[in-house]
């Protein structure tokens, strides 16, 4: 009898082949887990024994539908129990179940706990057919569109982040919470010295607990970087492309803080942790496009005097155009707008310029330099890298579709004259609920989905009290 992969073809050739290899390396393994990117692109899903891994293989493994339905505090924001769930799906009334399905090809053992194995999972009904709201897929199908037109995607990562030692103290009843309440944590380093040698010294330990088990996991690690404020450093990944790179942020997100957490350390990707003299982290994000006949960078420009191709030059024009509404996919917290200030090398407004870290989109490279690229740096490191991914592609290729020019470079550009960036997350889902282009790349049904999802994280924050607001107006009045 057929299993629910087979049947509904949801696996390509080279997926059954490494089905069979992955089935092999799971009998010396005592558990394996099951994981797909919500979202908020946090890993979720199960953990089988490596016994009941071929069960898995033929008809995946049941998780709740109520995942998707939930904020970043895990709390449940549509009526699951209603008719439709508040989907207008009758798939995820009632917390139905959903089909998590493995991916033979994402396959990794665990370094750091060596009797477990790692599988990404799609996340489909039991049907067949593909959850309309699971970010993977989505990226998966707008990066189809852009292969269908001759190109691969190619994405390099730079991702800041802050690592904190543990304060070593029990959890008590109190400290849990939707969400708990924040670790107590320690700097490694005071700051700020930007790439210091003897910096780099005090990392070394927690460095290197790192390195051996990321390299240890297949990650196309680069470098390990002392970054400018206290306690905050820089990781960075060779080129990938397609789906290997957001694959690639998702699984170094989680394994940082695994592996952190296990040696007493703490791991934020929090764009602006509320620590005093702490310094905002940014993901950066190197783009290009390679063309898929001649395996050529599609973006290295023919001129001397210009800095892309016409193709780059274009995919730019899409991305500033288009870079209020694609905030809220590259930076989707309330927290991240905290970044968006001058003279501070985050952007504040939609600007290009040559080699210049000031702006928004910095373009690197040039005639005749195969690593010809743009580099867009206005994500946090908080993304969900499948949505920030698929929304980088879809807007660049609306900016080659409608044959836009990006203009000038700017010299300085926090005097330049162009459109600022969105000031709050509440303003970035504005200019997202009248985009045309994305609406159409993702869906109305996943844009309706998404704002409705962070619009109850709005509300939850201008609920609270903050410490500013007590301090301003308690004693004064």
């Amino acid at each position: 009898m057929t299993g629910v992969v087979e049947r509904n073809a949801l696996w390509s050739d080279d997926q059954r082949r490494a089905a069979v290899e992955v089935a092999r390396q799971a009998g010396s393994l005592g558990v394996v887990r099951l994981s797909f990117p919500d979202q908020h692109g946090v890993l979720r899903g199960k953990t089988i024994v490596a016994a009941e891994l071929a069960g898995a293989f033929r008809n995946g493994c049941t998780v709740p539908s109520s995942l998707l339905a939930k904020d970043i505090s895990h709390r449940t924001v549509f009526p699951v129990f209603t008719r439709g769930g508040g989907f207008e799906m009758p798939e995820m009334e009632g917390a139905a179940d959903l089909l998590l399905v493995p991916d033979p090809l994402s396959f990794r053992a665990l370094p750091w706990a060596p009797h477990s194995g790692w599988l990404l999972c799609d996340l489909h009904f039991a049907d067949g057919r593909a959850v309309p709201f699971a970010t993977r897929q989505l990226c998966r199908r707008v990066l189809d569109g852009l292969n269908q037109r001759g190109y691969d995607y190619v994405a390099g990562l730079e991702v800041e982040c802050h690592i904190f030692k543990l304060q070593d103290r029990p959890l008590t009843p109190g400290d849990a919470g939707q969400p708990g309440v924040p670790p107590e944590v320690n700097l490694l380093t005071t700051g700020y010295q930007l790439l210091s040698e003897a910096r780099y010294d005090s990392y070394d330990e927690i460095f290197e607990i790192l390195r051996q088990p990321i390299e240890a996991l297949g990650l196309p690690l680069r470098s390990l970087e002392v970054e400018f404020g206290p306690s905050q450093v820089e990781f960075t990944f060779r080129p990938g492309s397609n789906l290997e790179p957001a694959d690639t942020m998702v699984l170094f997100r989680s394994a940082v803080k695994q592996i952190c957490r296990r040696h007493g350390y703490h791991a934020s990707f929090m764009c602006r942790p509320r620590l005093a003299n702490i310094f905002s982290s940014g993901w950066h994000l190197h783009q290009s496009l390679r063309d898929r006949r001649s395996g050529a960078n599609a973006f290295v420009p023919e001129h001397p005097a210009e800095p892309l191709s016409l193709l780059g030059r274009q995919f730019l024009a899409g991305l500033l155009r288009h870079a209020p509404a694609s905030a809220a996919f590259a930076t989707p917290t309330i927290n991240g707008y905290r970044r968006y200030r001058p003279y501070t090398l985050a952007p504040d407004r939609a600007i290009w310029g040559r080699d210049n870290r000031g702006v928004m989109v910095r373009v690197l490279g040039g005639p005749g330099d195969p690593a010809s690229r743009i580099e867009n740096r206005i994500g946090e490191p908080a993304a969900n890298p499948y949505l920030y991914m698929a929304s980088q592609i879809a807007l660049g290729v609306d900016g080659v579709d409608s044959a836009l020019d990006p203009g000038p470079p700017a010299d300085t550009p926090y005097e330049a004259a162009a459109p600022a960036l969105p000031r709050s997350l509440g303003e970035a889902l504005e200019a997202l609920r009248g985009n045309e282009t994305l609406h159409h790349a993702f869906g109305a049904g996943f844009i309706n989905y998404f704002i409705h999802i962070k619009e109850a994280e709005l509300a939850r924050f201008e609920q609270e009290v903050s410490e500013w607001e007590h301090r301003e107006y308690f004693d004064l009045f």
